[in-house]
């Protein structure tokens, strides 16, 4: 029986980006459907005191968001996974700063409009961003950011990893990530970050 695991990421976040390469492998060794859903960090900040630098880039991440989620709206869910993969792409390995320029080369990339860009300067749509990224994020509470996965009835944050397995292997940590969310007491596994993403 296909599981289904839903995904909810903010494109700007490298640590979701690794997340989300892993759990498409997963797809390829396991019966699981992965359903991704936008999030946004800059809802999540909002009204916190934040650091000079960190407050820019909270400032700065809600064209992103509001275009992703504008490609789900308008073209699908396929679509959208495809945006973000073209996005993550050219913001995590590939360096490229987050600006318009960037969100119209990943809509280009995946034949979409370019015209989508510009909905990343309004906010008519902010209401249906917050209530996406409630609906995951709620389940997992204020003190945590992204990736967090939805699965058997459970949401968690993470799980954070660098670099992304491959293979059977990426299979087996999911086997393992599926395992803690079966138990309704299984609240955090955690260790420091000793490495930054690496991209592969």
């Amino acid at each position: 029986m296909t599981q289904k695991v839903d995904l909810w990421f903010d494109p700007m976040c490298p640590w979701a980006w690794m997340t989300s390469r892993w759990l498409l492998e997963v797809e390829k060794v396991r019966d699981v459907d992965v359903q991704f859903h936008v999030m946004s960090l800059s809802v999540l900040h909002d009204g916190r005191d934040l650091g000079p630098d960190y407050r820019r880039a909270m400032d700065n991440g809600w064209g992103g968001v509001r275009v992703a989620l504008a490609v789900e709206r308008e073209h699908g869910q396929q679509a959208l996974r495809d945006f973000y993969t073209a996005i993550g792409t050219r913001y995590h390995p590939g360096g490229e700063p987050k600006t318009d320029d960037t969100i119209r080369a990943a809509l280009v990339d995946v034949g979409l409009p370019e015209s989508l860009a510009e909905l990343g300067h309004t906010g008519a749509h902010d209401d249906e961003l917050r209530r996406s990224h409630h609906a995951g994020m709620d389940a997992v509470g204020n003190e945590v950011g992204t990736p967090v996965i939805h699965l058997n009835g459970k949401g968690l944050f993470g799980p954070v990893i660098s670099p992304a397995p491959k293979g059977e292997q990426a299979g087996r940590l999911f086997d393992g990530f599926a395992l803690v969310t079966e138990y309704d007491g299984f609240f955090e596994l955690k260790r420091t970050r000793t490495v930054d993403p690496i991209f592969d």
